[in-house]
């Protein structure tokens, strides 16, 4: 399967743009956009902040925030999930250890 780039065009805040991507990526490209173009539609909605290129540092900041803030999330998850698994892999040794010296 060939994964060389071919030229995808998007359109963010009315604007279009062609961006190189490989076939395997179109997808997620094309629902980034999306979401980009999402994120800046509510940012000019709001009407506080003017120009294409401050709503998009905007959005940038926001997407950013949001990306950063759900890894910190998965990372504190992981942290849990990780001591949930050693206390029951200790308390599988203990029973273990226990089981061994009844049968002794």
């Amino acid at each position: 399967m060939s994964d060389q780039s071919s030229t995808v065009q998007v359109k963010i805040l009315d604007k279009e743009y062609q961006v190189n991507c490989p076939p395997s990526d179109q997808e997620a490209l094309l629902k980034s956009a999306r979401y980009l173009d999402e994120n800046m539609r509510k940012i000019k909605g709001r009407g506080n902040i003017h120009g294409a290129e401050k709503i998009a540092v905007m959005a940038a900041l926001n997407i950013t925030h949001d990306m950063l803030r759900k890894n910190r999330l998965i990372n504190e998850t992981r942290h849990v999930t990780s001591q949930q698994v050693k206390g029951l892999a200790d308390k599988i040794d203990q029973a273990l250890a226990t089981s061994r010296q009844l049968e002794i």
